[in-house]
């Protein structure tokens, strides 16, 4: 019966602390390992490949993609989008429904002011590896002239397209039309104001957060149907030239990516997503958004039960030894 009682204890304490701190994978720092890639300017996290993230350079690199695994930080694949002609200035990459991934030609760095500018969609590969995808290319213009702009996002339930403009004193998000057209201009119009002088932004999976990165920090918004409710700052860290942002597949986790050769991804807890606003309920925990990590949901507390049983069963043997043993000879 001990036998089996310390073999069970074992196991118990050996799974349990084992175990990955949240069902997610993909979901901690990482460096862009890729001599290529030195303007990482956009961050997806895939929804078809675990632990996987999208990125793309910014100007003059071509129409590349490139998936990177966040476990070692090497890239598993390079996409070459044709059908696109040669980008000018991509600066986003969102994953909408459909595992639709959509990239931002949307820059105009050097204040060219583009008379319009592209979006490119393309299906993401079911398998990693070197290939070429034939993507779809989307005019768009804005109600108000012309603009720069480094964030892309796409409504994870209704694959609505929606751009934020990069101002220093604060942008606005603008829609796009319920449906991209390939035919003809998509005319995108603002209908909110956004406090940050935006390089990035990213819809939560469940389509209920946006969160808005700048270089140095960041804004988390209640979304519904594009009417912005400020919930308070993001814990955005100090990186070079804070350029990406992309919620973790489950939603648990914010990773910030910045731009330069070997740049860096870190990884902060998501927002709690019914957080009453002001900066504490923007750093959120990862139980709340997860809804299973450890010290939330179930599988938290089965871990937290595990490590607990194992402990008072290690403890009871151990007492049980020690009366056992007998009394050592008195010198």
């Amino acid at each position: 019966m001990r036998r089996s009682l310390a073999l069970l204890a074992g196991g118990l304490l050996v799974g349990a602390l084992a175990a990955p701190a949240s069902a997610a994978d993909g979901d901690q720092d990482f460096i862009i390992k890729d001599p290529r890639i030195t303007e990482s300017s956009g961050l997806a996290a895939s929804h078809q490949h675990p632990g996987v993230y999208w990125t793309h350079n910014d100007s003059d690199d071509g129409a590349f993609l490139y998936a990177i695994d966040s476990a070692t930080g090497r890239t598993v694949a390079t996409v070459t989008m044709t059908g696109v002609g040669r980008p000018r200035d991509i600066e986003a990459i969102s994953i909408g429904p459909d595992n639709q991934i959509y990239v931002g030609d949307i820059g105009d760095n050097d204040g060219v002011t583009w008379d319009h500018v592209w979006i490119y969609q393309l299906t993401e590969p079911k398998v990693l590896k070197n290939q070429t995808i034939r993507a779809k290319q989307y005019v768009v213009k804005y109600t108000d002239g012309s603009r720069d702009a480094e964030s892309l996002i796409v409504h994870p339930k209704t694959g609505r397209v929606y751009i934020i403009d990069k101002q220093e004193d604060g942008g606005h998000l603008y829609a796009g039309p319920d449906k991209l057209s390939t035919s003809g201009t998509n005319v995108f119009r603002p209908v909110a104001p956004v406090d940050m002088w935006a390089t990035d932004a990213a819809f939560s999976p469940d389509g209920r957060q946006l969160a808005v990165r700048g270089y140095f920090g960041g804004v988390a918004y209640a979304w519904n149907d594009g009417r912005l409710k400020r919930l308070g700052q993001l814990d955005v860290p100090l990186q070079r030239q804070g350029e990406s942002v992309t919620y973790s597949r489950d939603g648990s986790r914010i990773l910030y990516g910045s731009e330069g050769a070997q740049s860096d991804v870190q990884a902060k807890d998501a927002p709690s997503s019914g957080g009453s606003g002001g900066s504490d309920s923007a750093s959120g925990n990862r139980s709340s958004a997860a809804g299973g990590a450890v010290g939330g949901g179930s599988e938290g507390k089965v871990r937290t039960g595990a490590i607990a049983f194992g402990v008072l069963i290690v403890a009871w043997l151990g007492i049980k030894r020690l009366r056992r043993r007998p009394s050592s000879p008195s010198s």
